[in-house]
């Protein structure tokens, strides 16, 4: 190696210090709002946190909305475009099962109650119909409603959205 080379490897290294030096004053302009971090000198946007020994502020709680009161502002258009995450599985054809149950008159059906469908235990163990509430809670939350059912979907967690579907799928039977 002759003295060209090692000036090389020195010459670049000292360009790519510098080049980092000039981003880091660069990016201390942007979030500073320009010069460094001198006294006096404010950042752009200060998060305020509780000191050691204060106690954190009390967390607000959200209000609950009842679902009869979003149920009658349902807007049915808008569960039509909800349930097309729905129609790979289901149906709204009388007796037309895809791999869930038809979905047509399931609002006041009762659970588990189609022919020729075979559900899991999970929903063939539950009791009642197919309610408002019932569709709405199942639609949150499928597996922590009727724990082992076969369904794979995760759940809708808009109260709204699912007021919007159940609204539409109520509207196909009249």
């Amino acid at each position: 190696m002759n003295t060209m080379e090692i000036t090389k490897i020195v010459g670049g290294l000292c360009g790519a210090l510098l080049v980092m030096l000039l981003l880091k004053t660069g990016a201390d302009a942007v979030i500073h709002g320009g010069g460094g971090h001198g006294e006096g000198h404010e950042n752009a946007y200060v998060i305020e946190l509780p000191e050691a020994d204060e106690e954190p502020a009390e967390e607000t709680e959200v209000a609950e909305v009842d679902f009869a009161s979003l149920m009658a502002v349902a807007d049915a258009s808008a569960g039509e475009r909800v349930f097309r995450g729905c129609q790979a599985c289901h149906k709204l054809e009388a007796g037309a099962n895809g791999v869930g149950p038809y979905l047509y008159g399931v609002v006041d059906r009762d659970i588990a109650s189609v022919d020729g469908f075979t559900y899991s235990d999970a929903l063939a163990e539950k009791d009642g119909d197919w309610t408002h509430e019932a569709l709405s809670a199942f639609l949150e939350d499928p597996k922590g409603w009727a724990p082992g059912t076969k369904m794979a979907y995760r759940g809708l967690r808009d109260a709204e959205d699912r007021a919007n579907l159940i609204a539409y799928i109520d509207s196909i039977d009249d």
